[in-house]
């Protein structure tokens, strides 16, 4: 592809015509990427990084047989679901084979949120309720109806929470209210939420939905202690409200052993609703709530039609079909499990080495680094998190910081994702942590100096070796010592 504007031009153009809410990475040294393939991507002048935060390229960036499914479609047809086609029926057969029998009907849009936004319609009809129970820190999509119950949102900005919505401690066992000496946290942070419903009762509100991620993202990779999906789900349902599990970031394999996440709790936990997105379509704008019979029925039965003019359309079911096809073929699950497990050893090896690391938690690959100052406390390294992100860009390797405290690293690459690939981004993790532990062990007024922080040692690390065609170092970029002047902001803004 070739590239129509300079990397300064791109970004005022960016600046000039794009909403300034719409962020990008890396805000202070953004990167201009005009390819990808598999789990790496490409900038203008042809550097290569190893993407270790795109979820949605599920299978790998621009997979072939995902791109072959959706040019021959589209070559056919391309029109809504009021046409009868086998596209739509084949996929909701093959997606619904994926989870519990009591789970069978379909109902297709075209992004998690729209599908968030659909699973809040279906709880509410279902009883007559209005009222959700959602978590502290969770998102679950950017309309109006979902900012509502994202406190991960409407927290930051000028929203008052609404009346109908009440927000239930996250279940989170490393740094919430009940920890991982507690003796049985599940049923401790559930029964917060029975405490949310019986006071909600009490003032004549009733419960249509509790919402939350099987394992929430943006949040902080935070695992939920099993049992805790049970208990919640029975609270819930006995107040007359129903259970969606969101996982639009989360399903399709990522969690390796099981398909969706939710299934980690074991068989006698079953959701009424599931949402599910981001890595449906691998890209392609596809996403899609699935229920049970009975509420879908109910839904149907107030006359109000359900109509996406785009959800469902045969060139999105057949790269929807495309992407099953690859998780099957390539063994996507089997290779979270391997490479999970894999690099979540060479963490742990990590933690006993740099203090920097607090906590080490995920499943398959979704994985969280919680960075903290001190053990004991638990005190968020959020500055020390971002000056690690970056670091790790100029080696090549992308990550993100989230949760509340934006000091966790999220790890929840392609799922072609490879032990090759988890060494050498671990390679560099620790050569990075080792200069920053010894520049905050001499640091003398509790403010890194940008100069101490800039002489960055050089860790030599073997590039996994993928052919000389598809790398080509950028010299111009390295830094040899020498800081940028976006490194050299960081570094002033370092404090520890």
């Amino acid at each position: 592809m070739c590239e129509l504007y300079s990397k300064p031009d791109t970004l005022a153009l960016r600046d000039k015509h794009i909403g300034p809410s719409c962020k990008v990475f890396f805000a202070a040294d953004p990167i201009k990427i005009m390819r990808a393939q598999g789990q790496y991507m490409f900038d203008e002048k042809g550097q290569r990084y190893l993407d270790c935060i795109n979820n949605v390229a599920h299978v790998g960036h621009c997979h072939p047989e995902v791109v072959k499914a959706a040019a021959k479609q589209m070559e056919l047809l391309n029109t809504n679901s009021r046409f009868l086609h086998d596209n739509i029926v084949e996929y909701a057969k093959r997606l619904t084979a994926t989870l519990p029998q009591t789970l069978s009907v379909c109902y297709f849009t075209n992004s998690g949120s729209e599908a968030n936004d659909l699973a809040l319609r279906l709880a509410r009809q279902f009883r007559g309720h209005q009222d959700v129970i959602t978590l502290d820190h969770a998102y679950h999509g950017h309309l109006t109806s979902l900012i509502e119950i994202s406190p991960y949102k409407f927290q930051k900005g000028k929203d008052v929470k609404k009346e109908f919505v009440h927000v239930a401690p996250t279940p989170d066992t490393y740094r919430g209210k009940y920890r991982e000496d507690h003796r049985d946290a599940a049923t401790a942070y559930a029964d917060e939420v029975k405490k949310i419903i019986e006071d909600a009762q009490s003032r004549g509100r009733k419960i249509a939905a509790f919402i939350a991620e099987s394992m929430q993202s943006c949040g902080g990779q935070i695992i939920p202690p099993a049992g805790y999906f049970q208990k919640v789900a029975e609270h819930v349902r006995r107040a007359g409200g129903v259970f969606i599990a969101d996982e639009v970031q989360v399903g399709f394999g990522r969690a390796g052993r099981h398909f969706w996440s939710f299934q980690m709790h074991g068989e006698d936990f079953i959701p009424d609703i599931v949402t599910m997105g981001k890595p449906m379509g691998n890209g392609h704008p596809m996403a899609c709530v699935v229920t049970t019979k009975e509420i879908a029925e109910t839904f149907s039965s107030t006359g109000v039609e359900y109509f996406n003019t785009y959800g469902g359309n045969p060139v999105s079911c057949a790269v929807g079909l495309a992407v099953l096809d690859v998780i099957e073929k390539e063994n996507l699950q089997g290779n979270a499990v391997r490479v999970g497990n894999y690099l979540m050893e060479l963490l742990e090896a990590q933690k006993a080495k740099h203090p920097l690391i607090g906590d080490i938690r995920g499943v398959g690959l979704f994985i969280g680094i919680d960075l903290v100052k001190d053990h004991e406390k638990r005190t968020p390294a959020t500055a020390e998190a971002q000056h690690v992100i970056y670091k790790m860009k100029e080696k090549g390797v992308l990550l993100s910081a989230d949760g509340p405290h934006r000091n966790v690293l999220k790890i929840k690459p392609p799922m072609c994702f490879t032990e090759e690939d988890a060494k050498f981004m671990v390679d560099h993790f620790d050569g990075i942590l080792t200069v920053l532990e010894e520049v905050t062990e001499t640091k003398s007024d509790g403010v890194i100096s940008e100069n101490t922080v800039c002489r960055t040692k050089e860790v030599h690390v073997e590039q996994p070796n993928h052919g000389a065609t598809e790398f080509r170092e950028n010299h111009s970029r390295k830094r040899n010592g020498v800081c940028s002047d976006q490194s050299t902001l960081l570094s002033k803004r370092l404090k520890t």
